[in-house]
């Protein structure tokens, strides 16, 4: 089930944890057994990262949103804390690890212009349901936040 994460003041150990997600994440995508939908909120770019974060099966992020399949955006707009909605706790849970709101939906767009300006290479514009871009831009997002 859902594994919840003490709230931390320790900014770095926060970054240290978002850093390692992020980079585990990417490895675990690069496993071509891996299922990686792009119009799949768990096996989606944010739902990928989701489930690094807070353990959470594909199945299980699913679920819960009560099966309701929109897009991380659209749950990071609707979003209050104040709701009680299972879709409240992930969000809570990636707020604790130092993910917005806004990081969620430049995620599934891969948008972020700091993130796509760190890519090897240079600046470039990314395809959002591309396995290798999400590889791609999942690293160069722990990079930048590894320097700063």
């Amino acid at each position: 089930m859902f594994k919840y994460f003490s709230h931390t003041t320790d900014q770095t150990s926060t970054k240290c944890f978002l850093i390692d997600a992020l980079r585990a994440t990417s490895d675990r995508l690069e496993n071509e057994d891996v299922q990686y939908q792009w119009g799949h909120m768990g096996q989606c770019n944010a739902g990928h990262l989701i489930q690094t974060l807070t353990g959470m099966s594909s199945f299980e992020i699913v679920e819960s949103v009560d099966f309701q399949l929109d897009e991380w955006s659209e749950h990071a707009v609707d979003y209050c804390s104040c709701t009680g909605n299972k879709v409240d706790d992930i969000f809570l849970a990636i707020e604790k690890q130092g993910l917005t709101h806004s990081d969620i939906v430049k995620l599934e767009n891969l948008s972020d212009r700091k993130v796509l300006e760190n890519l090897n290479g240079g600046f470039r514009y990314l395809q959002r349901n591309r396995r290798e871009d999400v590889i791609e831009y999942m690293r160069s997002f722990a990079n930048i936040l590894e320097t700063s």
